[in-house]
């Protein structure tokens, strides 16, 4: 018959998730279009299996080209179609685009998600039909097989998997050939070969796709370990749930029997083999290889106890040899390319690849193979592509329910047997799920135990009664409702459970509760004890998600609905019962309620900042502002030294609550950072000025120019009659860069740059201004220096620039005024004359392992400095507090500078002596300092008698309201309104505020987006 030769192939992956996002209608309507063209003659539609890149579905692959087209629609397919195989100009809008750069990428080798693959396993799906045989005897299909037959012993055989050191993919990693040797060895007249293709974790799917995309590399395989262990019968364990695995797996069984690769006398060597499907009802324990074997049988599928193990007594009480489909699918390439070509891959005691199923918050998910040992942050950020909506990474789940989890601090680990094991986690069968920031870890585990608890075959208490009892308590401290001795309680039940239950799978439940509360366990506590869900996730523990974001506990939800309403009196009194500086915060908050938005599910977050500032706005240029109430003066003193946000909000506060407060300022004006470290053109001194003298209007009296350690003294306030103080200082000292030649004129450190310029003292800037760092302190010098007469602006910055810790609105802004911004490089040297700099020596960065906090370490180049010549260098790399004023006070005060506190009371060693803000923290942002100057002035309160309590305005009302206007309307997708901003002509050479706030109506509407997500419906 002769071969039909064809000018083009196009490959439609038609794995499960692909199936499932409509690429059958794809396929068709390539079909039709081919046709209609008259081109079915020259080119050839062809399903393929899985490609891997699950989240970039439907897609196809155009063969000789390579061209990877990517979230195809049918009406994608007529523009294919007629440009690229008719015309042969690629359709570029389809190509799928690097995600930084933007930049489209033809063929899969240039996409990162594939070129850091190496794939063994996976050789062919993606590249042959599963459904045509001869497509997988073209690629070598069968050739092992034949190999083994006709020249090979069964102990050849078996040494060469033991050789090539192949470890068992399905779980616990163990050596493949010495199973096959026990099971050669055992004595039986019958033997029999099983696949396990049961596959129940949820989120894995890496058998599933194998089956569905190269099913003969699984049949192939257990014919040959047939041979190597002496058996003639072969079953394939798949759950029912997989109707397209089942349906090619089926297909490819009837072919390689009509092909006699199945069968009696194979090739002729008096070999008998054949292999048949066992379908699964999907109970997860038969993913347990005793279980799976007595539901082959026909029975209820129940774990028993080992031993005897399979190898000796399995199915039908004959010695079996079980492995999963990803371990079968190595075999035929080891005895091909031989035992030395395999080990090459992976480590030392980890032999070859690993297929892990990518899910969770990451870009791309789908199927991964790399070699063992590959580190986990490797995987996650370059295959991955790094967290979905530039959130912080948390987490992995690796091992499925049976696993455990790896926290941020351990992305160099490498995914080995072994290493993964002493972080309390398991290779598994490679399910690996990614968590982000938002992902509350007490949740995270409970979901696993509800999944292995409702999947409890019953048979043993342990796992039948203990893992109820632990789901019972994990589901108590999500709802609010957990006590003091919980986590005892969770690890005395995990561990009897591991140590008694009676299969694998029960010993392995408890798993991801000890993993996570290894590694999390104060998020426990939290739940416990302060009734608290950073992650904003289990929602019978706040009202809404953006106030638990808040530091403060604002309510946003409140006043934003309030905005709406048109209430805008009271919407700042509900601001002002949580934060003083609503004018403040709503220009320079990072605002991390906005990140915890649920508006973002279906578009863009509530401008839930802006309009912070809008009616802070609003209620200051009213006739009559709003003023809190004040309670009598109780006859109690506290005196606070530092008049930053911190300082200041706790005087606000204390002075609510009746006492005389006295701040004392440094400074000789009052605002700390807020008025040295911000320029004008994001915060106007009169906004700041004005929220402070609400401040002092309440009593509040601060002396300026007063400095702790040479004008007052602890000892001596306390002989005063001050009945508590609080030590908010703040960190106003700039660090060194640490170079040589950092101290030459024209060399400045960006705090005391910005403060000089918000004192009003001379400050020069001359040509080319180099400013190091990438915080808002090094973007605010920038922009400072630009409107100062500075020629040039360049920021210099030793990572990339998504790694900036600055806003990233401020980032965009600086480079729109003209700063650049130079990434991945870093100072080595200032360069002067005659005392003065005039340039720096840089060394170009390349980014290496990860750091504690997840982000790539800068590693320098070698040989590859350059000069960028300079006449004015700002050091912006961060700030650090001055505690030298404390010298035998009592106050202990930690390694880097910062004091120490009880973390609840932020009491610190010595009675009555209290720290916030970032002399406890280190340099933060403003709405931290705010919350800590709430949470010190409660604590004092507390401990001078008050009952510290801050009543939040017109919460049960807003808990029931309805607004007036029709909500549907507003739950459309819809564009966020935003805030004009000043031209760059307008703010040339000036600091006028660059950000302008929302008009009225803008504000209203914008308000409207609101989901009202703390209304909940009775249960």
């Amino acid at each position: 018959m002769a071969t039909e030769l064809f000018r083009a192939h196009v490959l439609v992956c038609a794995g499960a998730a692909c199936v499932s996002s409509g690429c059958r209608e794809i396929r068709d309507a390539f079909v039709i279009k081919i046709r209609e063209l008259g081109l079915q003659d020259e080119i050839k539609i062809i399903e393929t299996g899985c490609v891997g890149s699950c989240d970039l579905g439907p897609l196809a692959l155009v063969y000789p080209e390579g061209v990877f087209y990517q979230k195809l629609k049918p009406v994608d397919v007529e523009e294919i179609v007629t440009e690229h195989l008719l015309k042969g100009r690629i359709v570029e809008r389809l190509l799928y685009r690097e995600p930084i750069t933007a930049k489209a990428l033809p063929s899969l080798k240039s996409i990162d998600f594939f070129k850091y693959q190496e794939k063994i396993v996976l050789r062919n799906c993606g590249i042959i039909n599963p459904l045509n045989i001869e497509e997988y005897i073209a690629r070598d299909g069968y050739m092992a097989l034949a190999k083994v037959l006709t020249s090979m012993t069964q102990d050849e055989v078996i040494d060469e998997v033991m050789r090539s050191g192949l470890r068992g993919r399905g779980g616990g990693g163990f050596p493949t050939g010495l199973k096959w040797k026990f099971a050669r060895q055992a004595e039986g007249k019958i033997k029999y070969v099983v696949c396990n293709a049961d596959e129940g974790d949820p989120g894995a799917f890496m058998d599933r796709s194998v089956l569905e995309g190269d099913p003969h590399s699984v049949i192939e395989a257990m014919a040959i370990a047939g041979y190597a262990i002496g058996a003639n019968q072969g079953y394939i364990y798949v759950r029912a749930e997989y109707p397209l695995a089942i349906e090619r797996l089926t297909w490819a069984i009837k072919q390689a029997r009509e092909y006699q690769f199945l069968g009696k006398n194979i090739f002729e060597t008096g070999f008998d083999f054949d292999v048949d499907i066992r379908i699964g009802a999907g109970a997860f324990v038969c993913g347990e290889e005793t279980a799976l074997m007595i539901s082959i049988e026909g029975k209820r599928g129940e774990p028993r106890p080992r031993p005897p193990y399979p190898v000796v007594k399995g199915l039908f009480d004959s010695p079996t040899l079980l492995n999963n489909v990803e371990t079968y699918a190595n075999i035929p390439v080891i005895i091909l390319k031989g035992a030395d070509w395999y080990a090459q891959f992976g480590t030392e005691r980890s032999k070859g690849t690993k297929v892990f199923a990518l899910a969770g918050a990451v870009n791309n998910t789908g199927l991964v193979e790399v070699p063992m040992g590959t580190k986990l942050g490797d995987l996650i950020f370059n295959i991955g592509g790094g967290i979905k909506n530039n959130k912080k990474f948390k987490a992995a789940q690796l091992g499925g329910p049976s696993g455990g989890c790896i926290p941020i601090q351990y992305l160099n680990t490498p995914i080995d047997y072994e290493s993964v094991t002493q972080l309390g986690a398991i290779v598994g069968s490679g399910g690996l799920i990614v968590a982000d920031e938002d992902t509350c870890m007490v949740d995270f585990a409970r979901f696993f135990l509800d999944f292995t608890q409702d999947e409890s075959c019953g048979k043993c208490p342990p796992c039948r009664i203990g893992t109820k009892r632990m789901l019972e308590i994990l589901t108590r401290i999500t709802h609010g409702e957990g006590e003091e001795g919980d986590i005892d309680r969770l690890i005395e039940l995990a561990t009897r459970i591991k140590q008694s239950a009676l299969c694998g799978l029960g010993q392995t439940a408890p798993n991801p509760v000890l993993s996570t509360l290894r590694f999390f366990r104060d998020e426990y506590e939290e739940h416990i004890r302060d009734k608290k869900c950073r992650a904003g996730v289990c929602s019978s523990l706040f009202d809404a998600p953006c106030q638990n974001a808040c530091p403060t506990d604002q309510n946003a939800w409140g006043y934003v609905t309030l905005i709406s309403e048109g209430r805008f009196r009271e919407a700042i009194e509900v601001i002002k019962a949580d934060n003083p500086f609503p004018g403040v915060c709503g220009r320079v908050c990072f605002h991390p309620c906005e990140s915890k938005c649920r508006r973002r599910q279906i578009d863009e977050p509530v401008a839930i900042c802006a309009l912070k500032r809008f009616v802070a706005d609003y209620d200051r240029n009213t006739f009559e502002p709003f003023k809190p109430d004040v309670t009598p003066f109780n006859n109690k003193k506290v005196a606070i030294i530092g008049a930053g946000p911190a300082g200041l909000t706790a005087a606000y506060y204390l002075a609510c609550k009746g006492y005389k407060v006295t701040v004392f300022e440094a400074l000789p004006v009052a605002g700390g950072m807020l008025a040295v470290g911000i320029p004008d053109y994001r915060l106007p001194r009169d906004v700041l000025d004005y929220e402070i003298k609400a401040i002092t209007d309440l009593g509040v009296e601060i002396k300026y120019n007063t400095v702790l350690g040479k004008d007052i003294t602890i000892e001596g306030l306390l002989k005063d009659g001050y009945n508590a103080i609080l030590l908010a200082t703040g960190a106003h000292k700039g660090q060194k860069l640490n170079i040589p030649g950092e101290d030459v004129e024209g060399v400045l450190d960006g705090v005391t740059f910005l403060r000089n310029l918000n004192l009003g003292k001379p400050v020069k800037v001359d040509g080319n201004v180099a400013v190091i760092g990438g915080g808002n302190v090094a973007i605010d010098a920038a922009r400072s220096a630009l409107r100062l007469g500075a020629k040039e602006v360049f920021i210099i910055y030793r990572r990339e620039k998504e790694d900036m810790p600055a806003y990233k609105e401020e980032i965009e802004e600086a480079e729109q005024e003209g700063v650049k911004i130079y990434t991945l490089v870093a100072p080595k040297r200032i360069i002067e004359k005659d005392g003065k700099v005039t340039a720096i020596e840089c060394t170009r960065m390349s980014l290496g392992e990860f750091d504690a906090g997840g982000r790539r370490k800068p590693v320098p180049i070698e040989g590859s400095e350059f000069i960028i010549p300079a006449d004015t260098v700002i050091a912006a790399i961060g700030q650090v507090p001055d505690t030298s004023f404390i010298n035998g006070d009592g106050i202990k005060v930690a390694k880097n500078g910062t004091i120490e506190v009880d973390i609840k009371s932020l009491g610190t060693s010595k009675p009555g002596i209290f720290a916030a803000g970032d002399t406890v923290r280190g340099p933060a942002s403003v709405v931290e300092a705010i919350a800590d100057g709430k949470k010190s002035a409660q604590a004092i309160d507390m401990y001078l008698g008050g009952d510290g309590v801050i009543t939040k305005s017109y919460r049960e009302e807003l808990l029931t309201l309805r607004v007036s206007y029709n909500e549907e309307e507003y739950q459309k997708e819809m564009p966020r309104e935003e805030m004009s901003h000043l031209s760059l002509s307008e703010r040339y050479k000036n600091f006028k505020e660059v950000v302008l706030g929302y008009p009225l109506k803008k504000a209203v509407e914008e308000a409207k987006r609101c989901l009202h997500c703390y209304i909940r419906e009775e249960e």
